[in-house]
């Protein structure tokens, strides 16, 4: 694969905007989108991302859906 380095945002919608345009059209690409550590992403921006993320499509799928809430037993805290 081919790399080319560029900087972007993202918005308040969580779509990325890039700083310049890119000189490449009508090719699928693979985005790596790197951060400074020092910035925190909160517990709710981590669930939002989970929660949309169409790599978890399938947990919406009937045969992953095996257990019901009378499933288990209840734990106690033994304390």
């Amino acid at each position: 694969m081919k790399a080319i380095e560029i900087i972007a945002r993202i918005d308040e919608k969580g779509i990325i905007r890039l700083d310049a345009p890119l000189k490449v059209a009508n090719k699928r690409v693979k985005i790596i989108i790197l951060f400074a550590e020092d910035e925190h992403i909160g517990d709710e921006q981590w669930l939002y991302a989970a929660a949309s993320n169409p790599v978890f499509d399938f947990l919406n799928e009937a045969a992953e859906d095996i257990y019901t809430v009378t499933d288990g037993k209840l734990l106690k805290d033994e304390a």
